[in-house]
Order: C-alpha cells, then sequence, then structure tokens
C-alpha cells in the first residue's frame, strides 16, 4: 500500500489564478448557505442545555485531531508524510453542512446539529490553522524520526490570514441576511445547500481530475486510489466513532448521540481542498508534492456523504 501511496506524494497539483478564483467562489458560497442557517435562538438554546454542545466542541475541536495525530502515528509504517498530513487537516477543518440534513434524516437532534455547525464555522478561521499547526508539527517531529521526510513549515499565520479572508465575508454575508431578511433567508437555505453539494462534487472532479493527470498509466491510478480511500475509510470511521461514543461515555441521550456521531463524521474538506491549492499557503517552492493531502481531502468529500447516508439510515431504522 505504501508504495501506491508513494507515488501521489510524488505529485505537485496546483491551480491556475484563474481556477483558484473559481474554488474561492464556491468555498465562499458555501460558507455563505450555512450561515443563513444560523440564527440568535440558535446560541440561546445552547445556554439552556449546554452539555452537549460543550462536548461535541470538544469532540471536534481537540478530540478528533488529536486521535488523528494518533492514528497517523499508528499506520505510519503503511501511509505516507502527505498522505497523513491530509488526514490531520481535514480533521482541523469545521463541521459540514450537509450535516444538518444528516441529523434530521437520522432522528437525532437537529438543534444541537446546526449550534455545532454554527460555532465551529464561525471560529473555524482560528481553529482550523492552530490545529493544523500543532498537530501537524507533532506529527512532522515524530515522522522525521522514522521516514527522514524534510523540514516543513507548517503555516499558522498564513493559513490564518487566508481563512479569515474567505471565510470571513461570505459568513459575515449570510449573518446578516439571515438577520435582515429572515424570510428570504428561509426560502434560500435549501437550493443553497442543493447547489453547494453540486458545487462541492465539482470541486472535487477538478482535483481529482489534476491527480489523475500525473499518472502515466492506469493501474496505477486504480491502486493509489484504492489504498487512499482504505486510508479515509479508517479514519471516517474512527470520527464517527468519537462522536457517538463520546456522548455514550457521558450518557448523554441517544439523540444527541446520533447528532455527534454525523458532526464529528462530516468535514468541510472543501475548505481543505482550497487551503490547498492556495499558494499563499502551502507555497508550490516549500511544498513540492501535495498529491497525497489532496487525494485524502477529495475522497474524504465523497466517502463521508456516502458513510453518513449509511449512518442516517442505519439511526432512523433503530429506536431511540
Amino acid at each position: 500500500m505504501k508504495e501506491h501511496l508513494l507515488s501521489l506524494d510524488t505529485l505537485n497539483i496546483n491551480l491556475g489564478s484563474g481556477e483558484m478564483v473559481i474554488v474561492n467562489l464556491i468555498l465562499a458560497f458555501v460558507m455563505f448557505g450555512v450561515a443563513l442557517s444560523i440564527r440568535v435562538s440558535t446560541f440561546k438554546s445552547i445556554l439552556k442545555k449546554p452539555k452537549s454542545v460543550v462536548l461535541g466542541l470538544i469532540l471536534q475541536w481537540f478530540a478528533l485531531p488529536a486521535l488523528t495525530c494518533l492514528l497517523t502515528i499508528v499506520l505510519n509504517p503503511i501511509i505516507t508524510p502527505m498522505v497523513a498530513l491530509g488526514m490531520i487537516l481535514v480533521a482541523s477543518c469545521p463541521g459540514g453542512n450537509v450535516s444538518n440534513f444528516l441529523s434530521s434524516l437520522s432522528k437525532g437532534n437537529v438543534e444541537l446539529s446546526v449550534s455545532m455547525t454554527a460555532i465551529t464555522t464561525l471560529f473555524a478561521s482560528i481553529i482550523t490553522p492552530f490545529n493544523f499547526w500543532f498537530w501537524g508539527t507533532h506529527y512532522c517531529k515524530f515522522a522525521a524520526i522514522r521516514n527522514n521526510i524534510p523540514t516543513l513549515d507548517i503555516p499558522f499565520s498564513e493559513m490564518l490570514s487566508q481563512i479569515i479572508l474567505i471565510l470571513g465575508f461570505p459568513i459575515v454575508l449570510g449573518l446578516l441576511c439571515s438577520h435582515y431578511f429572515p424570510n428570504l433567508s428561509k426560502k434560500i437555505i435549501k437550493p443553497s445547500q442543493i447547489l453547494s453539494i453540486i458545487c462541492f462534487v465539482a470541486m472535487v472532479v477538478v482535483s481529482m481530475t489534476q491527480v489523475l493527470s500525473g499518472f502515466e498509466q492506469r493501474w496505477e491510478v486504480y491502486a493509489a486510489i484504492l489504498s487512499a480511500l482504505v486510508i479515509v475509510v479508517i479514519h471516517n470511521i474512527t470520527a464517527l466513532g468519537a462522536g457517538y461514543y463520546g456522548g455514550k461515555f457521558v450518557k448523554l441521550p441517544t439523540k444527541d448521540c446520533r447528532t455527534l456521531a454525523i458532526e464529528i463524521g462530516i468535514q468541510n474538506s472543501g475548505l481543505a481542498l482550497a487551503l490547498l491549492f492556495n499558494p499563499a499557503i502551502f507555497s508550490p517552492e516549500l511544498w513540492k508534492s501535495n498529491g497525497g493531502m489532496v487525494i485524502v481531502a477529495a475522497l474524504w468529500g465523497i466517502w463521508h456523504i456516502i458513510s453518513g447516508l449509511a449512518v442516517s439510515h442505519l439511526f432512523r431504522r433503530s429506536k431511540a
């Protein structure tokens, strides 16, 4: 498996300036759609029943990145540094907006889901770069001993400024629209979510196309993608399990446990892709091969929807 993943690590995937603008616009639209569902009443409900939300934030902001870092160390004999850093980057991102729909489908606590998505999205500008820098640096220290990888400068300040730029404006715009035009916001939330998914799929297709263009033989493509998919599935199962059993451990209601499983298992991998393609953050001169990171983020975006639908179906069929 490792030699197949190594073929991904030799790729340096970058987009042109025009393509990068499109990626940023897609991400901005997705964030605008997430912000439309944020209401003042959402945060009032948190104050009344903070236990589930506080646990969810601990799981999202600390437990998932920490478990991911531990997982990369355990899997170090069969994965590559770029694949590992891709896993840590995805784990550092906020929850995805499709999680609200999946929580509803699974008969979970939708109010908790919306609260989690709202808070993790609002604080993503700080939490995402910090977690990637902190846990990525720890992994690199470990991997440098065993894999002798080049010293990598994990970008914190660059990522912080860029995330504020590409997330801050659309989120503020969405919040203002939600507050001053509530009726309009209610009408466009669902269409914006559907369009967001379509746009995200388009982003994944572009990413996969860039990855595939780096291979000369078709069998190498299939082997590399299959190997990366196995790692993504293991990672996603870890995230889903952390959310569900984390809730069970502190004896939360089953509905809340279901929602936490969905929230922790559904990550905004579109943000990870946008960051990876941003030369101001991941400089091509320093990050000479980012194929492993890109393929992990792209495959996660596809797989977490499949696993989320499957888990939601199982939850829906079982009694709360």
